[in-house]
Formats: structure tokens, C-alpha cells, sequence
């Protein structure tokens, strides 16, 4: 998963793995927004340490802004790890009581932590207004794309 082992530009694309705690909603809006905005320079994908469906509303507020996410896989960050597959970053999108349960990555790895992403598990009210935090939610993650994509 995070091992560094030969090439790890694949056709001089920079792989980057998003993580978060159910690879529902935060990693698979991170790795959405990088492969379609930037996907000339990056390879991404996303996963989780556990596993369930992607959000619907994550679904929702994704299909508004024109991406479709609704077949994305859900990956488990352990399977990434026993493939051995590899990645010049690991950007974990969860708070940071849950990066803790995050595996280390080994090697050369550029791990980066963005706080402060609210967890959409804990999204309470109408279904409007959980659409409504959904999509500052997917926004903040955005911009924060963005900003990675800059620094980089």
C-alpha cells in the first residue's frame, strides 16, 4: 500500500493515496476532484482501514458539481498494503483520533494530515441541511486539492 518500490511515477504521473475511515465520502471526493482536475500530472486513489458504501449524499453533492462517483470501489487500505502497491503521497482526510488506527507507511512516503474535514457520519438535521454540509464539505476538500496540486 505504501511501500515504495520501483517506479513509483507510473508514466511520470505522482500516485497519491487518500484515507479515511470508511472510504465513503472524504478520500472518494478527494480522489474524484484529483483525477478529473489534475489527472495529466496524478494517479489517485482512495481507501479506508474499514469499509461500507459510499455515501448517498456524497453521491448527490458529486453529482452536482459533474462527477459520478456512484461506481466507485470502496478499498481497503490493507489490501493496497498486501498488493504492494505504492505512492509518493498518503494524505489521510480523517480527524485525528481515527488517523491514529491509519497504518504506518513505510519507505519514502510524503504522508500529509488535513484536519478539520468534518465527518459527514456525524452530519445531523434535514436532509437538506446534511446536503447543504455535504457540500461545503466537498468544497473545503476541493480547495484543498487545489492547494496540494499548487504546493506540489
Amino acid at each position: 500500500m505504501c511501500a515504495i518500490q520501483g517506479d513509483i511515477m507510473e508514466n511520470s504521473k505522482m500516485r497519491v493515496l487518500f484515507i479515511c475511515v470508511y472510504n465513503s465520502f472524504r478520500s472518494q471526493v478527494a480522489e474524484a476532484f484529483l483525477n478529473h482536475k489534475y489527472g495529466d500530472k496524478f494517479i489517485a486513489e482512495s481507501a479506508g482501514y474499514k469499509t461500507k458504501e459510499i455515501n448517498p449524499i456524497a453521491i448527490e453533492v458529486m453529482k452536482e458539481k459533474g462527477y459520478d462517483i456512484a461506481n466507485n470501489s470502496i478499498n481497503r487500505v490493507f489490501d493496497y498494503y498486501n498488493e504492494g502497491r505504492s505512492y509518493q503521497y498518503v494524505v489521510t482526510v480523517c480527524n485525528r483520533e481515527s488517523e491514529g488506527d491509519c497504518p504506518i507507511c513505510p519507505g519514502n512516503v510524503i504522508r500529509l494530515h488535513w484536519d478539520g474535514l468534518d465527518n459527514p457520519e456525524e452530519f445531523i438535521g434535514t436532509n437538506e441541511e446534511k446536503l447543504e454540509k455535504a457540500r461545503n464539505l466537498c468544497n473545503d476538500i476541493e480547495k484543498r486539492v487545489d492547494e496540494f496540486v499548487k504546493i506540489i
